[in-house]
């Protein structure tokens, strides 16, 4: 398959997936990896997706990598007596550890962290922060709380406390033996709920060690704070603007999100714009203007992947999503003035040799009409500083290792193929124009960049760029 995007599709699959079939269609349309919720379905229903993903792979011989997404702690609401209650501007009430069902005047709150961690004045926002209340007095098993506006409290509904940092694992038990069951599975990638700081991404790559790699959503005002650490200690990040679209003001949202997407782009990270997207087409066939504004901004901003996550899993149109997102792309990335953006904002190369290589690379793509820059890597390391500098370029990643091949499938403008380990640089530049046309990446006349390091098979040795003609 010729890639025709270098903004990646990351789709989510659920219920509306029912074969391999469905998956391979998803493919052929634009889909690059796919995402696993796991706060949704039974380990059954994700090895059974798993398994579709890994068959149309074979099928395909093309990589695809797999996310699985922990849910993370869930806060939420006890019980009412009556089920719901109404409250009305400036109504006050106790949230309490008593578990007792609740009314108008209290209800159980069963998250001591939640009630030693709030301060008078401090939010809490309640069902996607439809209710807002505002702390008024607190004591040792429960805060009183008044309404910032009318509405209705029900059962188990969400918290969200935007403005306390909560001495609580972003792993909860169901969490761990999720995380468990996926690694045992093969995923690729997991993506971590619940970030508050940077201790949490340590605490999770304990426990994944080298199986896979860590995405780390950023949806809390405090990981927002913590960006550049929680960047520097993952492998790539995720913007979840659902829930930090409900922890901070509505407003603030796209700055955010360009931030974070600047930092990526400097540490060299993969970065994934997550959420809402193209969320009418679970219903209708065709997006809004809004929407398709939104996913274009999105690819200018120079974003690695873009996810669809209701759109695939559960709506009537997962295809026509699909098909209509690559289509943003496509034309997006037509622009001329696409890649003078990305240009601009290029990040600030370190002192070394594949930062030099990089730099150079993406110069040279300028000054000649380069269809492919190739890279051979063990880890996929140069592959990611070769993405992170944009080159006008496709690249080609010929690794030995399915394992980094999968891995790599979020990078902006990677697209990668198991090859076996080479001996000399004339067997490197022979196998790269051979699979550079074999993809259907090149034509007879075309120029070819082709990075890769000596000793052959060291991870870290990239020094050596080659151009030849295909």
């Amino acid at each position: 398959m010729a890639p025709d995007k270098k903004t990646k599709i990351l789709a989510t699959l659920g219920p509306a997936t029912r074969s391999a079939a469905d998956v391979r269609a998803l493919v052929e349309a634009g889909v690059n990896l796919f995402r696993l919720n796991f706060s949704h379905g039974s380990h059954e229903d994700h090895a059974l997706r798993y398994g579709w993903i890994r068959e149309v792979e074979t099928e395909l011989g093309y990589p695809l990598g797999i996310l699985m997404d922990l849910q993370g702690p869930k806060l939420r609401l006890g019980q009412f007596a009556e089920g719901a209650v109404q409250l009305a501007l400036g109504d006050r009430i106790w949230l309490d550890l008593d578990s007792t069902p609740g009314d108008a005047r209290r209800v159980n709150l069963p998250h001591p962290e939640i009630i030693q961690a709030l301060k008078p004045g401090m939010s809490l926002l309640v069902d996607d922060g439809r209710v807002r209340l505002q702390v008024v007095e607190t004591r040792a098993d429960g805060v009183l709380a008044q309404a910032c506006n009318a509405g209705e409290l029900s059962d188990r509904k969400g918290v969200n406390v935007p403005e306390a940092v909560l001495e609580l694992s972003p792993l909860t038990e169901k969490d761990r033996r999720d995380l468990a069951y996926g690694l045992q599975l093969g995923v690729d990638w997991v993506a971590l709920s619940f970030v508050q700081r940077p201790e949490d991404i340590i605490e999770a790559r304990s426990l994944i060690g080298d199986k896979a790699f860590l995405m780390a959503k950023i949806e809390k005002p405090s990981a927002v704070e913590h960006l550049d650490a929680i960047a520097e200690l993952s492998d790539a990040i995720m913007i979840a603007r659902g829930d930090l679209g409900v922890e901070v003001p509505a407003e603030n949202v796209p700055g955010i999100q360009k931030s974070i997407i600047k930092c990526c782009r400097q540490l060299g990270r993969p970065v994934v714009v997550a959420t809402q997207m193209l969320e009418s087409m679970r219903f209708s066939p065709a997006p809004t203007r809004a929407e398709v504004t939104d996913v274009a901004n999105a690819v200018s901003e120079g974003a690695d992947a873009v996810m669809l996550s209701a759109e695939t899993a559960s709506g009537d149109y997962p295809l026509e999503a699909v098909a209509m997102m690559s289509k943003i792309i496509r034309r997006m990335e037509a622009d001329p003035a696409y890649q003078a953006q990305l240009d601009v904002s290029r990040p600030e190369p370190q002192a070394t040799i594949p930062d030099a290589l990089s730099c150079a690379v993406r110069r040279i793509s300028r000054i000649l009409p380069v269809a492919v820059l190739v890279c051979f890597t063990n880890s996929g390391a140069t592959s990611l500083r070769a993405s992170r500098e944009r080159p006008g370029a496709v690249i080609l990643t010929l690794t030995p290792h399915l394992k980094t091949a999968r891995q790599l499938s979020v990078a902006w403008g990677v697209y990668s193929q198991v090859s076996e380990r080479f001996n000399s640089v004339d067997e490197i530049a022979t196998t790269a124009l051979e699979e550079a046309r074999r993809r259907e990446m090149t034509k007879t006349g075309d120029t070819v960049i082709i990075t890769a390091g000596a000793p052959f098979g060291s991870a870290g040795s990239t020094n050596l760029l080659r151009i030849e003609t295909a």
